[in-house]
């Protein structure tokens, strides 16, 4: 494996006015101490609040920080996506705005990373090491979400979800042009989709995770559940049936 010199993480932002400017000191904080060159894409998913013009102001000061903004609410899959795309470190991963998940395991994972030099790291809650403040209800929706993406995809990854994930540059170039889904079942698809190209060194980190409670109502949580399994099963059609994922000629990058 080659060696790590330099991190490109993606943050995508969605209504984060209010906390983007803390979630990025700290994050950088945490990067400054890590042995590589760094830098923090920021992809804020519409236009809907100051969220872009605080990150703009940032991003003068600080040459580390990038912005690049959707004009419209798309989704974080899709922020993600091209996030990666214009990311140029050696390592590439994202993590969640909001730091439900504390900063530290960014360097935890990047040290699995190492250790077991892997294609892909992914943050999971489910690990022996994990330190997670988690409603049971939340708790109740991933162990749904593990029995069927195990019995869709044979996944030997127990948590899909958590916002944390690093990626050799390689995997991740080869990986998410590929992706369709822009906004629940996307991390589902791009590790359903790795796992079809023949990536198989991934492996799950631990995280320290406190969850905190959004906006969502129960009655919009019941139609994301709704569409992330819909979404979920088109995914299966298109790996099983189609075959699509493994076509060479990738989908070209639509902005």
């Amino acid at each position: 494996m080659d060696e790590i010199r330099s991190l490109s993480l993606v943050i995508p932002a969605f209504k984060q006015q209010k906390t983007i400017s803390e979630n990025i000191k700290i994050v950088d904080n945490t990067l400054s101490l890590l042995p590589y060159k760094y830098e923090i894409i920021i992809v804020v998913d519409g236009k809907i609040d100051k969220t872009s013009d605080i990150v703009r102001k940032i991003a003068k000061k600080n040459k580390r920080v990038v912005l690049y903004e959707n004009k419209r609410n798309i989704g974080k899959g899709y922020s993600v996506k091209y996030g990666v795309e214009k990311a140029k470190g050696d390592i590439v991963g994202f993590m969640d705005a909001g730091l439900d998940i504390d900063p530290s395991s960014i360097s935890v994972s990047l040290n699995y990373m190492n250790l077991h030099k892997a294609d892909i790291i992914v943050g999971s809650k489910t690990h022996p090491d994990s330190v997670v403040d988690y409603p049971l209800y939340r708790k109740m929706i991933s162990l749904a979400g593990r029995f069927v993406t195990q019995f869709l995809f044979g996944f030997s990854v127990l948590d899909t979800q958590v916002g944390l994930k690093f990626f050799r540059k390689k995997v991740a170039k080869d990986v998410f042009p590929r992706l369709l889904v822009k906004k629940f079942a996307f991390d589902i698809e791009l590790l359903a989709v790795a796992n079809v190209l023949g990536y198989k060194r991934i492996y799950e980190a631990p995280v320290k995770l406190s969850f905190k409670e959004g906006s969502i109502s129960y009655n919009d949580l019941f139609w994301v559940l709704l569409k992330t399994f819909w979404d979920t099963l088109a995914i299966f059609y298109r790996i099983k049936i189609l075959k699509f994922y493994r076509k060479s000629n990738r989908r070209n990058w639509i902005r």
